[in-house]
């Protein structure tokens, strides 16, 4: 294969101004900015060498990755976002002691080869979401936003001179007003584009319209991958911690954050009124399992139910818990 021919990897490091991007085997980074213009500027810059892109890596940073990466999904470039945990672990593995933003760019680039010529490649890759899930997935991050904006506001409420409590309740007023007007339009969403799925989950208990749109907007995979998969890709499934002889504690980590967030709350609710969860939370804890552990496996539970449930097209019918027709 000549050099002109050769495939090329890309590693882009993002931080909440700039996209630095490297390729693999060049000392070189070209640095753009994290919006639109720059972004644009990007895919003119890739364009030169879009035949020979192979992949393109992002490391999750906490959405700021967001649009560069559906961007050039939609540009037509294979895709990764990966966990950031497992790109510093890599990065070390090959010997990037110091941290700059183009050092993680290039190790980046590094960890795209490897991935690429894995038997993950095809899973990793990132799937473009319909303009609908889009649509409400802004809707839920802004919903969350003003969630902790109210929190933040009601806080201060609680110990703010009087002279300032006026200033404060009228600040929540508006919140609350425009929460009311992002919960009127998720639930107009919901029904638009997602009612044949959700009416799969009727009468199932603790996931409520804050939950459903979580799952609707950040899992377009929900329904499409074997439980141990789906869990593995949330962050809910417990991993071994095994060497030798040492049998460690299963733990859980990685994955979506937003979507565990919103199976912690709907678990909160599911062991008190689904009787299915509620039933397996007390086994757990009779056998000794810690408040905190039991709960997450009530987390993974109901995503597993959820999962199998929109895999069969079968209504949730609590008399047997799941379709057991699914094979996991």
């Amino acid at each position: 294969m000549s050099a002109s021919s050769e495939q090329i990897f890309i590693g882009i490091d993002v931080s909440k101004a700039t996209l630095d991007v490297a390729l693999r085997g060049s000392t070189k980074a070209e640095q753009f900015a994290n919006s639109e213009p720059g972004v644009k500027a990007l895919l003119a810059w890739l364009a030169k060498i879009r035949d020979r892109v192979a992949v393109v890596l992002l490391e999750a940073t906490g959405g700021l990755e967001r649009h560069a990466a559906l961007q050039l999904c939609l540009d037509g470039y294979a895709v990764m976002v990966v966990n950031p945990r497992q790109a510093h672990d890599f990065a070390k593995s090959l010997g990037y002691l110091s941290k700059t933003d183009k050092s993680d760019a290039q190790a980046l680039a590094h960890f795209a080869y490897t991935l690429s010529n894995s038997d993950k490649r095809d899973k990793l890759l990132l799937k473009v979401p319909s303009a609908e899930q889009d649509t409400l997935h802004a809707l839920v991050t802004r919903r969350s936003q003003l969630i902790a904006m109210r929190v933040a506001e009601g806080n201060r409420l609680a110990s703010a001179h009087r002279s300032q409590r006026k200033s404060i309740e009228s600040v929540l007023k508006v919140i609350n007003a425009q929460l009311k007007k992002i919960d009127d339009d998720i639930e107009g969403n919901l029904d638009e584009h997602f009612r044949a799925k959700l009416d799969l989950l009727k009468g199932l208990k603790g996931v409520g319209v804050a939950t459903q749109a979580t799952l609707m907007a950040a899992l377009p995979e929900l329904g499409q991958l074997s439980s141990r998969e789906i869990g593995k890709l949330v962050g809910v499934a417990p991993l071994n911690r095994d060497s030798g002889k040492m049998r460690g504690k299963r733990t859980t980590w990685g994955g979506r954050a937003d979507v565990r967030a919103a199976l912690y709350m709907a678990s909160l609710s599911a062991v008190r009124y689904n009787p299915v969860v509620k039933v397996f939370y007390q086994r757990l804890r009779s056998a000794g399992k810690l408040p905190k552990v039991a709960l997450v496996a009530c987390m993974h539970k109901l995503l597993t139910i959820i999962n199998a449930i929109i895999k069969s097209g079968q209504p949730w019918q609590a008399d047997y818990g799941y379709p057991r027709s699914v094979q996991a």
